[in-house]
């Protein structure tokens, strides 16, 4: 959804939470803030662990 520029609103609009106690609702922008801000985390982590080591 990110790729195609829509924004926090319409992104958190499309979601829906599917356990727990708010199930059924959509979660707020900034919880989908936060939850894209951990992926990128964790996906910048792994592409550098995945990345061989130099050595001269």
């Amino acid at each position: 959804m990110r790729t195609q520029q829509m924004s926090l609103r319409d992104i958190a609009a499309r979601l829906v939470i599917t356990t727990g106690k708010k199930k059924g609702q959509h979660p707020s922008p900034a919880t989908v803030m936060r939850l894209l801000c951990e992926h990128d985390e964790q996906t910048a982590t792994a592409t550098e662990d995945a990345r061989p080591a130099f050595t001269p």
